[in-house]
């Protein structure tokens, strides 16, 4: 029994096609399109006219923790790309990205674009940005967003100020607005945050928030085609004494 309704049926549609996969029909990929470097490539796509309103800059990080081996993964937003990666910014002290790369330092990054019918995946080790570097970025941020950056312990539990009186949910799915969830002691830490630096326009970064950059082994470039027939195109970082440069292969979809 399928755990799914049925897709709407629009007036004049054949309802078989309700059930049918979307197909991508919008473009190709060829190796001659192709820069011999992905990170020009992945600046082509990223900058597509189609993406104006999109945000391509969404990307969603996954990392994995060792020895579980669990895998984990979140909406962030790329900041950066410079000759060696792809950097973002984050809570890397209490969160559990933080924790997952403690233990293993790679990860991999997928961007989505919708209107183009493209993902890119990229597979590579973390490394951390330094202080200075991070504090480039954190400057540009709205006042808010630096003092919440501060305030916030990332994942950590926050725990109701009258843990006896448990929040409650009426029917209808209402809340008491009156009973707290754990929001005050976040909502209290942010004005501790305030007061400290209180007529401070020059915020530190955090000693525990920063950049991370993912320096790519592996790039792929997708591009969604009919029937399923995809076209796939992996780089791979040439290696060995006095190898530079990228293997570029297609995949099979």
């Amino acid at each position: 029994m399928s755990l799914f309704s049925p897709l709407p049926v629009a007036p004049g549609h054949d309802p078989s096609d309700a059930h049918r996969a979307a197909q991508f029909t919008k473009f190709r990929l060829r190796r001659s399109d192709l820069s011999d470097d992905p990170f020009i490539q992945f600046h082509q796509w990223f900058s597509a006219p189609q993406l104006q309103s999109h945000i391509p800059e969404t990307v969603t990080l996954s990392t994995a923790e060792l020895p579980s081996g669990r895998v984990s993964a979140r909406t962030v937003y790329l900041k950066e790309l410079d000759a060696r990666g792809f950097v973002i910014y984050s809570n890397f002290g209490t969160s559990r990205k933080a924790a997952d790369l403690a233990t293993n330092s790679y990860a991999s990054l997928c961007f989505w674009w919708k209107p183009v019918e493209r993902q890119v995946r990229v597979e590579g080790r973390v490394e951390r940005l330094t202080p200075q570097e991070s504090q480039v970025y954190f400057n540009t941020r709205a006042r808010g967003s630096r003092i919440g950056a501060w305030a916030s312990q990332q994942t950590s539990v926050l725990v109701p100020q009258s843990p006896s009186q448990p929040h409650v949910v009426r029917a209808g799915g209402e809340g008491d607005d009156d009973a707290d969830d754990g929001r005050a002691e976040l909502e209290a830490r942010v004005k501790e945050v305030e007061a400290r630096f209180d007529g401070q326009d020059e915020i530190p970064v955090p000693p525990f928030w920063g950049g991370i950059r993912i320096v790519p082994d592996t790039v792929e470039f997708w591009q969604g085609r009919e029937s399923r027939l995809h076209d796939r195109f992996r780089y791979t970082r040439l290696e060995g004494e006095g190898a530079t440069g990228w293997k570029t292969e297609r995949l099979s979809p």
